[in-house]
């Protein structure tokens, strides 16, 4: 990523969440959806984005099998597992809390000092 940097484990997140939605799809499709949804805000590289999908594998919250893409050429697909999806669940509950409390900091107002 280039534009903004991001939270430790928040590329895992965007990834575990791409393949909940979007269902199997290779290393590419994964990184060219994250710039979409981001407005092309975040650009995801190769070296950026393996070693995470490594992880995920490794964790057992995705799993990978070879096969063909839109033009042909061999390339690694990955699917969210069962414990993917609950491990996507649990992260996106804490994200989810962790907002709503930066929120009350940004909307809180200083006491009236007079």
């Amino acid at each position: 990523m280039k534009e903004s940097d991001v939270r430790q484990g928040t590329l895992a997140l965007m990834v575990l969440k791409t393949l909940d939605v979007l269902g199997p799809l290779h290393g590419y499709g994964i990184a060219r959806r994250i710039e979409q949804i981001s407005g092309d805000l975040l650009t995801v590289n190769q070296g950026t984005l393996y070693p995470v999908l490594l992880r995920l594998v490794q964790e057992g919250s995705i799993v990978s099998e070879w096969g063909a893409s839109e033009n042909n050429r061999k390339a690694r697909f990955y699917r969210l597992t069962r414990q993917g999806r609950k491990q996507l669940q649990a992260e996106a509950r804490n994200w989810e809390q962790t907002a709503a409390i930066i929120g009350r900091f940004f909307a809180a107002k200083g006491p009236d000092l007079k």
